[in-house]
Protein backbone atom coordinates (compact mmCIF):
# COMPACT_ATOMS: atom_id res chain seq x y z
CA UNK A 1 0.00 0.00 0.00
CA UNK A 2 0.73 3.57 -0.39
CA UNK A 3 0.65 5.07 2.82
CA UNK A 4 0.39 9.04 3.45
CA UNK A 5 1.17 10.37 7.04
CA UNK A 6 -0.04 13.80 8.07
CA UNK A 7 1.25 15.13 11.17
CA UNK A 8 2.39 18.29 12.04
CA UNK A 9 5.86 17.56 13.48
CA UNK A 10 7.86 14.09 12.70
CA UNK A 11 11.15 15.00 12.74
CA UNK A 12 12.03 15.43 16.49
CA UNK A 13 11.66 12.37 18.89
CA UNK A 14 10.58 14.37 21.95
CA UNK A 15 6.79 13.78 22.47
CA UNK A 16 4.93 10.16 22.70
CA UNK A 17 3.30 11.12 19.58
CA UNK A 18 5.96 11.75 17.00
CA UNK A 19 8.06 8.65 18.56
CA UNK A 20 4.83 6.89 17.84
CA UNK A 21 4.50 8.04 14.58
CA UNK A 22 8.34 7.32 13.56
CA UNK A 23 8.04 3.64 14.86
CA UNK A 24 4.55 3.53 12.83
CA UNK A 25 6.52 4.53 9.63
CA UNK A 26 9.28 3.31 10.13
CA UNK A 27 7.25 -0.38 10.71
CA UNK A 28 5.13 -0.09 8.36
CA UNK A 29 7.99 0.31 5.72
CA UNK A 30 9.58 -2.96 7.10
CA UNK A 31 6.06 -4.35 6.28
CA UNK A 32 6.56 -3.41 2.43
CA UNK A 33 4.13 -0.58 2.10
CA UNK A 34 5.67 2.55 0.97
CA UNK A 35 5.48 5.54 3.14
CA UNK A 36 5.48 8.95 2.75
CA UNK A 37 4.86 12.32 5.45
CA UNK A 38 3.47 15.66 5.45
CA UNK A 39 4.65 17.65 8.24
CA UNK A 40 6.64 20.91 8.99
CA UNK A 41 10.56 20.74 9.84
CA UNK A 42 13.44 19.33 7.80
CA UNK A 43 13.20 18.13 3.84
CA UNK A 44 13.92 14.41 3.86
CA UNK A 45 13.22 11.65 1.28
CA UNK A 46 9.34 10.72 1.15
CA UNK A 47 8.24 14.02 3.09
CA UNK A 48 6.12 17.04 1.74
CA UNK A 49 7.27 19.22 3.78
CA UNK A 50 4.80 21.66 5.23
CA UNK A 51 4.84 25.23 6.72
CA UNK A 52 5.70 26.03 10.25
CA UNK A 53 3.51 28.11 11.76
CA UNK A 54 5.99 30.73 14.45
CA UNK A 55 3.47 32.04 17.51
CA UNK A 56 4.31 35.10 19.58
CA UNK A 57 6.68 34.51 22.04
CA UNK A 58 4.29 33.52 24.63
CA UNK A 59 2.30 31.15 23.11
CA UNK A 60 5.28 30.06 21.54
CA UNK A 61 7.12 29.04 24.35
CA UNK A 62 4.22 27.16 25.95
CA UNK A 63 3.88 25.43 23.05
CA UNK A 64 7.96 24.65 22.38
CA UNK A 65 8.02 23.28 26.17
CA UNK A 66 5.49 20.45 25.24
CA UNK A 67 7.46 19.32 22.44
CA UNK A 68 5.23 20.17 20.34
CA UNK A 69 5.39 22.44 16.56
CA UNK A 70 2.73 22.93 14.38
CA UNK A 71 2.21 23.06 10.79
CA UNK A 72 -0.30 24.35 8.11
CA UNK A 73 -0.98 23.28 4.58
CA UNK A 74 1.05 23.64 1.61
CA UNK A 75 -2.24 22.61 -0.54
CA UNK A 76 -0.42 22.15 -4.11
CA UNK A 77 2.34 19.58 -2.19
CA UNK A 78 -0.60 18.24 -0.64
CA UNK A 79 -2.48 17.67 -3.81
CA UNK A 80 0.66 15.57 -4.97
CA UNK A 81 1.21 13.80 -1.46
CA UNK A 82 -2.80 12.72 -2.11
CA UNK A 83 -2.23 12.08 -5.83
CA UNK A 84 0.34 9.02 -4.98
CA UNK A 85 -1.71 7.79 -2.06
CA UNK A 86 -3.76 4.93 -2.03
CA UNK A 87 -4.87 6.24 1.82
CA UNK A 88 -4.18 9.39 3.72
CA UNK A 89 -3.84 8.53 7.89
CA UNK A 90 -4.48 11.72 9.87
CA UNK A 91 -2.77 11.59 13.56
CA UNK A 92 -3.34 15.07 14.65
CA UNK A 93 -6.71 17.59 14.61
CA UNK A 94 -4.94 20.85 14.17
CA UNK A 95 -4.93 22.96 11.15
CA UNK A 96 -2.93 21.27 8.80
CA UNK A 97 -4.82 18.35 9.34
CA UNK A 98 -8.36 20.30 8.56
CA UNK A 99 -6.96 22.12 5.40
CA UNK A 100 -5.61 18.70 4.41
CA UNK A 101 -8.89 16.60 5.20
CA UNK A 102 -11.08 18.89 2.65
CA UNK A 103 -8.65 17.99 0.41
CA UNK A 104 -8.52 14.42 0.57
CA UNK A 105 -12.11 14.22 0.67
CA UNK A 106 -12.65 16.58 -2.66
CA UNK A 107 -9.96 14.38 -4.48
CA UNK A 108 -11.58 11.25 -3.22
CA UNK A 109 -8.57 9.51 -1.25
CA UNK A 110 -9.53 7.08 1.48
CA UNK A 111 -8.34 8.37 4.80
CA UNK A 112 -8.17 7.11 8.45
CA UNK A 113 -7.11 9.06 11.63
CA UNK A 114 -5.95 8.37 15.01
CA UNK A 115 -7.19 9.43 18.12
CA UNK A 116 -3.46 10.55 20.36
CA UNK A 117 -4.65 14.02 21.32
CA UNK A 118 -6.48 13.53 25.15
CA UNK A 119 -8.38 16.85 25.70
CA UNK A 120 -7.36 17.35 29.16
CA UNK A 121 -3.73 16.53 28.03
CA UNK A 122 -4.49 20.61 26.22
CA UNK A 123 -6.23 21.69 29.15
CA UNK A 124 -3.76 20.68 31.70
CA UNK A 125 -1.02 22.79 29.86
CA UNK A 126 -3.84 25.36 30.22
CA UNK A 127 -4.38 25.05 34.22
CA UNK A 128 -8.04 23.61 33.11
CA UNK A 129 -7.53 19.89 33.66
CA UNK A 130 -10.48 19.19 35.97
CA UNK A 131 -12.89 21.38 34.04
CA UNK A 132 -15.22 19.21 32.99
CA UNK A 133 -16.84 22.04 30.69
CA UNK A 134 -14.07 22.77 28.76
CA UNK A 135 -13.19 19.18 28.21
CA UNK A 136 -15.90 18.09 27.20
CA UNK A 137 -16.18 20.77 24.24
CA UNK A 138 -13.17 19.67 23.08
CA UNK A 139 -14.35 16.92 22.93
CA UNK A 140 -17.31 17.53 20.98
CA UNK A 141 -15.15 20.17 18.81
CA UNK A 142 -13.15 17.22 17.66
CA UNK A 143 -15.70 15.22 17.09
CA UNK A 144 -17.63 17.87 14.53
CA UNK A 145 -15.29 19.41 12.93
CA UNK A 146 -12.91 16.50 12.08
CA UNK A 147 -13.32 12.96 13.38
CA UNK A 148 -16.90 12.47 12.07
CA UNK A 149 -15.89 12.94 8.84
CA UNK A 150 -14.52 9.49 9.21
CA UNK A 151 -15.38 6.22 9.09
CA UNK A 152 -12.62 4.48 10.80
CA UNK A 153 -10.74 5.94 14.15
CA UNK A 154 -6.97 4.10 15.28
CA UNK A 155 -7.42 4.36 18.99
CA UNK A 156 -4.33 3.56 21.19
CA UNK A 157 -6.61 1.45 24.14
CA UNK A 158 -9.92 0.82 25.04
CA UNK A 159 -10.37 3.47 27.53
CA UNK A 160 -10.00 6.48 24.78
CA UNK A 161 -12.41 4.41 22.70
CA UNK A 162 -14.91 4.23 25.44
CA UNK A 163 -14.29 8.21 25.76
CA UNK A 164 -15.30 8.57 22.08
CA UNK A 165 -18.15 6.21 22.13
CA UNK A 166 -19.52 8.47 25.63
CA UNK A 167 -19.18 11.70 23.22
CA UNK A 168 -20.81 10.23 20.22
CA UNK A 169 -18.22 9.36 17.61
CA UNK A 170 -19.67 8.07 15.13
CA UNK A 171 -16.55 5.68 13.15
CA UNK A 172 -15.98 2.72 13.02
CA UNK A 173 -13.08 2.44 16.21
CA UNK A 174 -9.86 0.45 16.10
CA UNK A 175 -8.18 0.00 19.30
CA UNK A 176 -4.63 -0.96 18.44
CA UNK A 177 -1.61 -0.04 20.79
CA UNK A 178 0.92 1.94 19.56
CA UNK A 179 3.42 -0.76 20.02
CA UNK A 180 6.36 -0.94 21.62
CA UNK A 181 9.94 -1.58 19.78
CA UNK A 182 10.92 -5.77 20.32
CA UNK A 183 14.00 -4.47 21.68
CA UNK A 184 12.35 -3.83 25.01
CA UNK A 185 12.14 -7.51 26.71
CA UNK A 186 12.98 -8.89 29.97
CA UNK A 187 16.83 -7.78 30.56
CA UNK A 188 18.47 -7.52 33.65
CA UNK A 189 21.87 -6.34 34.11
CA UNK A 190 24.12 -5.21 37.13
CA UNK A 191 23.93 -1.84 38.58
CA UNK A 192 26.66 0.91 38.16
CA UNK A 193 28.96 1.58 40.77
CA UNK A 194 27.14 4.93 41.45
CA UNK A 195 23.94 3.11 42.16
CA UNK A 196 24.74 -0.54 43.54
CA UNK A 197 23.80 0.31 46.71
CA UNK A 198 20.83 1.72 46.33
CA UNK A 199 17.21 0.87 44.71
CA UNK A 200 16.23 2.40 41.35
CA UNK A 201 12.96 3.71 41.02
CA UNK A 202 12.37 4.67 37.51
CA UNK A 203 9.55 6.83 36.08
CA UNK A 204 9.18 8.15 32.70
CA UNK A 205 7.37 10.67 31.22
CA UNK A 206 6.78 14.99 30.00
CA UNK A 207 7.54 17.04 32.74
CA UNK A 208 4.41 18.35 32.74
CA UNK A 209 1.42 18.76 35.62
CA UNK A 210 -0.42 15.59 34.42
CA UNK A 211 2.14 13.38 34.78
CA UNK A 212 2.31 14.18 38.21
CA UNK A 213 5.97 13.31 38.66
CA UNK A 214 5.44 15.82 41.89
CA UNK A 215 2.96 12.86 43.53
CA UNK A 216 6.19 10.46 43.35
CA UNK A 217 8.70 12.64 44.77
CA UNK A 218 6.60 13.23 47.72
CA UNK A 219 5.57 9.59 48.31
CA UNK A 220 9.34 8.36 47.95
CA UNK A 221 9.90 10.92 50.84
CA UNK A 222 7.42 9.25 52.61
CA UNK A 223 8.99 5.93 51.91
CA UNK A 224 10.68 3.84 54.93
CA UNK A 225 13.55 3.28 52.25
CA UNK A 226 13.24 6.87 51.08
CA UNK A 227 17.50 7.29 52.04
CA UNK A 228 18.20 4.05 49.78
CA UNK A 229 16.04 5.45 46.94
CA UNK A 230 17.37 6.65 43.71
CA UNK A 231 14.97 8.26 41.39
CA UNK A 232 15.32 8.28 37.85
CA UNK A 233 13.16 10.31 35.81
CA UNK A 234 13.23 10.33 32.20
CA UNK A 235 11.88 12.98 30.17
CA UNK A 236 11.80 16.70 29.49
CA UNK A 237 9.36 19.59 29.44
CA UNK A 238 7.68 22.69 31.49
CA UNK A 239 7.81 21.75 35.31
CA UNK A 240 11.68 20.65 35.13
CA UNK A 241 12.64 23.38 37.34
CA UNK A 242 9.71 23.07 39.80
CA UNK A 243 10.15 19.40 40.35
CA UNK A 244 13.91 20.41 41.14
CA UNK A 245 12.95 22.48 44.06
CA UNK A 246 10.41 19.64 44.89
CA UNK A 247 12.65 17.27 44.96
CA UNK A 248 15.49 19.01 47.11
CA UNK A 249 14.06 17.10 50.20
CA UNK A 250 15.39 13.67 49.09
CA UNK A 251 18.41 12.85 50.31
CA UNK A 252 19.64 11.26 46.64
CA UNK A 253 19.09 13.98 43.85
CA UNK A 254 17.21 12.81 41.08
CA UNK A 255 18.22 12.02 37.77
CA UNK A 256 16.49 14.13 35.20
CA UNK A 257 17.29 13.98 31.80
CA UNK A 258 15.67 12.72 28.47
CA UNK A 259 17.20 9.34 27.42
CA UNK A 260 17.69 7.81 24.25
CA UNK A 261 16.09 4.47 23.37
CA UNK A 262 19.40 2.55 24.02
CA UNK A 263 20.14 4.32 27.51
CA UNK A 264 16.66 3.57 28.85
CA UNK A 265 16.74 -0.27 28.18
CA UNK A 266 20.10 0.25 30.28
CA UNK A 267 18.44 1.84 32.97
CA UNK A 268 15.10 -0.41 33.16
CA UNK A 269 18.08 -2.94 32.93
CA UNK A 270 19.05 -2.04 36.65
CA UNK A 271 15.93 -0.64 37.87
CA UNK A 272 13.99 -2.09 40.93
CA UNK A 273 10.45 -0.99 40.45
CA UNK A 274 8.78 1.54 37.82
CA UNK A 275 6.04 4.10 38.76
CA UNK A 276 3.70 5.55 36.43
CA UNK A 277 1.66 8.67 38.84
CA UNK A 278 0.04 10.26 35.53
CA UNK A 279 -3.75 10.94 35.99
CA UNK A 280 -4.27 11.22 32.28
CA UNK A 281 -3.22 9.55 29.67
CA UNK A 282 -4.08 8.06 26.26
CA UNK A 283 -1.97 5.05 26.35
CA UNK A 284 1.40 5.09 28.18
CA UNK A 285 3.67 3.37 25.72
CA UNK A 286 6.86 3.95 28.43
CA UNK A 287 4.69 2.06 31.36
CA UNK A 288 4.62 -0.69 28.64
CA UNK A 289 8.31 -0.51 28.01
CA UNK A 290 9.27 -0.89 31.56
CA UNK A 291 6.85 -3.57 32.44
CA UNK A 292 8.07 -5.51 29.06
CA UNK A 293 11.95 -5.05 29.87
CA UNK A 294 10.98 -7.02 33.59
CA UNK A 295 10.18 -4.01 35.78
CA UNK A 296 7.03 -4.09 37.70
CA UNK A 297 4.52 -0.89 37.75
CA UNK A 298 2.79 0.91 40.14
CA UNK A 299 0.44 2.98 38.07
CA UNK A 300 -2.04 5.71 39.23
CA UNK A 301 -5.39 4.44 38.98
CA UNK A 302 -7.21 6.93 37.60
CA UNK A 303 -10.56 7.65 35.59
CA UNK A 304 -8.70 9.75 32.84
CA UNK A 305 -5.96 7.28 32.34
CA UNK A 306 -5.66 4.07 30.47
CA UNK A 307 -2.43 2.78 32.33
CA UNK A 308 -4.47 1.11 34.84
CA UNK A 309 -4.98 -1.85 32.25
CA UNK A 310 -2.09 -3.26 32.53
CA UNK A 311 -1.86 -3.69 36.08
CA UNK A 312 -1.74 -7.47 36.87
CA UNK A 313 -3.24 -7.29 40.66
CA UNK A 314 -4.13 -4.47 43.07
CA UNK A 315 -0.60 -4.32 44.49
CA UNK A 316 0.08 -2.22 40.65
CA UNK A 317 -2.41 -0.22 41.66
CA UNK A 318 -2.79 3.45 43.96
CA UNK A 319 -5.19 5.78 44.30
CA UNK A 320 -4.15 8.69 42.11
CA UNK A 321 -2.47 11.76 43.57
CA UNK A 322 -2.30 9.86 46.50
CA UNK A 323 1.38 10.10 48.11
CA UNK A 324 0.73 7.99 51.15
CA UNK A 325 -0.52 5.24 49.48
CA UNK A 326 2.09 5.28 46.37
CA UNK A 327 4.39 5.35 49.26
CA UNK A 328 2.79 1.90 50.43
CA UNK A 329 2.98 0.30 47.62
CA UNK A 330 6.73 0.89 46.40
CA UNK A 331 7.70 0.14 50.13
CA UNK A 332 6.11 -2.93 49.65
CA UNK A 333 7.54 -4.06 46.95
CA UNK A 334 10.95 -3.04 47.81
CA UNK A 335 10.41 -5.76 51.12
CA UNK A 336 9.64 -8.29 48.89
CA UNK A 337 12.20 -9.64 46.25
CA UNK A 338 11.40 -12.64 45.91
CA UNK A 339 7.59 -11.86 44.99
CA UNK A 340 8.63 -8.77 43.05
CA UNK A 341 10.89 -10.99 40.91
CA UNK A 342 8.30 -13.62 40.24
CA UNK A 343 6.34 -10.70 38.81
CA UNK A 344 8.48 -9.12 36.60
CA UNK A 345 9.08 -11.98 34.91
CA UNK A 346 4.73 -11.92 34.25
CA UNK A 347 5.14 -8.43 33.29
CA UNK A 348 7.72 -9.51 30.76
CA UNK A 349 5.11 -12.08 29.55
CA UNK A 350 2.49 -9.69 29.32
CA UNK A 351 4.47 -7.22 27.70
CA UNK A 352 5.23 -9.37 24.50
CA UNK A 353 1.21 -8.71 23.07
CA UNK A 354 2.15 -5.06 22.79
CA UNK A 355 5.35 -5.79 20.12
CA UNK A 356 4.81 -3.30 17.32
CA UNK A 357 4.52 -5.50 14.32
CA UNK A 358 1.27 -6.98 15.44
CA UNK A 359 -0.17 -3.76 16.81
CA UNK A 360 1.08 -2.59 12.51
CA UNK A 361 -0.71 -5.62 10.81
CA UNK A 362 -4.09 -4.52 12.75
CA UNK A 363 -3.25 -1.09 11.56
CA UNK A 364 -2.73 -2.14 8.08
CA UNK A 365 -6.17 -4.42 8.11
CA UNK A 366 -8.03 -1.15 8.70
CA UNK A 367 -6.21 0.86 5.54
CA UNK A 368 -7.15 -2.19 3.81
CA UNK A 369 -10.26 -2.08 4.78
CA UNK A 370 -10.68 2.04 3.73
CA UNK A 371 -9.39 1.69 0.51
CA UNK A 372 -11.88 -1.23 -0.16
CA UNK A 373 -14.65 0.80 1.03
CA UNK A 374 -13.43 3.80 -0.61
CA UNK A 375 -13.14 1.99 -3.91
CA UNK A 376 -16.91 0.46 -3.40
CA UNK A 377 -18.22 3.90 -3.11
CA UNK A 378 -16.24 4.85 -6.55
Amino acid sequence: MKILLIIDQFDSANNGTTMSARRFAQTLSAHGNEVRVAACGRKGDNKYVMPRIYFLPIAGAIIGSQGMRFAVADKKLLREAFEWADVAHFLMPFFLEHSALKLCEDMGVPHTAAFHVQPENITSTLGMKNNETVNKALYNGFRDSFYNRFTHIHCPSEFIASQLRAHGYTAQLHVISNGISEQFHYMKAPKLDAFKDKKLVVTVGRYSSEKRQDILIDAISKCRHADEIQLVMAGKGPTRILLQMRAHKLKNRPMMQFFSGEMLRRIFSMSDLYVHAADVEIEAIACIEAFASGLVPVIANSPKSATPQFALDERSFFPANNSDALAEKIDYWLDNDDERCRMEHEYAKAGEKYHIDACVAKAEEMFRQAIEEGTACQ
